[in-house]
C-alpha cells in the first residue's frame, strides 16, 4: 500500500516535470518588491485550469537556491476560509532567505484568493476522516514543489517544508517522500480539529487524528527524513501534553520526530510561527537539529524560549534530544 502510495505520487512528479507539463501560464504576476524580493507567483494545484497563488521570496543573485516551501493553516469554516488573508509567512521567509533558500508560500485550493472547492475537507465533527485531508492537503504541496523544481533558479535537491496547523499535518504525510522531494520536514503545532466548536482546547475526534498520524508514521517508516515539531506552551488548538502524544504515535509508528516545547507565544501559542519576534530564534534552532549528528544534545532553556524539550519515548532527560533509531 505504501509502495504503490509512494510510486503513484512519483508517476504524478514526473508527469508534471516532463515536456509541455505545465499548459497554463505559470510563473511570475507581479515585479519583485521588499522584502526579500518578494514576488506575486501562480502555480499549480491539483485542480486542472485552477492555479493557486503563491509568494516567493529569494535571495539576491540567480541561484540555484536550496527551496523551502511554507504550507499554512486552514479552518473548515468556509466563510472564514474565503475570507482569509494571502498567507505571507514574511518573518519566517525572511529569515530562511538570509540563509541562501529561496522560499513559496502557496495558497491552496478552497481558501481566499485562490477560491475553488476545498480539496482538504476532513468532514464533519463527528466523523472526520483526518488521514484523507493530509493526503489532500500533501497533494497540493507536491504539486506546487514539482513545479518549482523545474526553475532555473531552484536548486534540484529536495526541499525543506514548513507547515503550521492543517498545512503541518498535511506535511506530516510528506514523510514518506524520497529525499530527493523532501529532504526536511518541520512542523508547528500539527493537526486538525481544533478548537471544536470554537472551544479552546476542545478537539474533534482525537482518536482519529491518533488513528491518522500511526498511518502516516507507517507510511514513512524506514525513510531518513528529520521531522522537528515545535508546539508552544499555550497552544490551546493543540496543546502540548495532546501534541506530545500524536508525535509519540507517529514516533511508534515508523516516523522520525524531534519534539520541542516552547515558552508561552503572545495570548495564544498556535501562532508561533507568525511572530517577528521569535522567528529567528525558531530558524536557529530547526536548522541546527536537521543538520546535527545522531546523539547530539540540546540544551533547553536560553534565549531563543525553549523551556523544554520532550523526545518522544527517548528515556532521555529533560533538555537533551535522543535522535530515534
Amino acid at each position: 500500500m505504501v509502495l504503490l502510495r509512494c510510486v503513484s505520487w512519483l508517476f504524478v512528479v514526473g508527469l508534471l516535470t516532463g515536456p509541455n507539463a505545465w499548459a497554463q501560464p505559470f510563473g511570475p504576476v507581479s515585479a519583485e518588491a521588499e522584502p526579500a524580493r518578494q514576488q506575486q507567483w501562480l502555480v499549480p494545484s491539483t485542480l486542472a485550469d485552477h492555479p493557486s497563488r503563491a509568494l516567493l521570496y529569494r535571495p539576491a543573485g540567480d541561484g540555484p537556491f536550496p527551496l523551502a516551501l511554507i504550507a499554512h493553516a486552514s479552518t473548515q469554516n468556509a466563510l472564514r476560509r474565503a475570507q482569509l488573508p494571502q498567507p505571507s509567512y514574511t518573518a519566517l521567509a525572511r529569515e530562511l532567505v538570509a540563509r541562501g533558500y529561496a522560499v513559496l508560500v502557496p495558497e491552496r485550493l478552497g481558501h481566499g484568493g485562490t477560491g475553488g472547492p476545498y480539496a482538504e475537507d476532513q468532514g464533519d465533527c463527528a466523523d472526520p476522516n483526518y488521514e484523507k485531508a493530509g493526503r489532500a492537503t500533501a497533494a497540493q504541496i507536491l504539486r506546487a514543489l514539482a513545479f518549482m523544481r523545474e526553475q532555473s533558479f531552484v536548486a534540484k535537491g529536495g526541499a525543506l517544508v514548513i507547515g503550521h496547523s492543517a498545512g503541518g499535518w498535511g506535511t506530516l504525510a510528506l514523510a514518506e517522500q524520497p529525499r530527493q522531494f523532501v529532504a526536511s520536514i518541520v512542523v508547528f503545532a500539527p493537526g486538525r480539529g481544533g478548537h471544536a466548536d470554537d472551544v479552546p482546547g476542545r478537539i474533534c475526534a482525537e482518536d482519529r487524528l491518533l488513528d491518522a498520524v500511526r498511518a502516516f508514521g507507517r507510511s514513512a517508516a524506514h525513510k531518513p527524513q528529520r521531522v522537528v515539531w515545535f508546539v508552544a506552551q499555550n497552544d490551546s488548538y493543540f496543546p502540548p501534553a495532546f501534541s506530545r502524544r500524536l508525535a509519540d504515535t507517529f514516533l511508534r509508528s515508523g516516523g522520525r520526530p524531534y519534539f520541542f516545547v516552547v515558552d508561552e507565544s503572545g495570548d495564544e501559542g498556535h501562532w508561533l510561527i507568525e511572530r517577528d519576534d521569535r522567528t529567528k530564534s525558531m530558524v536557529e534552532r530547526m536548522l541546527r537539529v536537521l543538520t546535527a549528528t545522531p546523539r547530539s544534545s540540546f540544551g533547553s532553556g536560553g534565549s531563543d524560549g525553549v523551556i523544554g524539550i520532550a523526545p518522544p519515548l527517548s528515556g532521555g532527560t529533560r533538555g537533551d534530544v535522543v535522535f530515534p533509531h
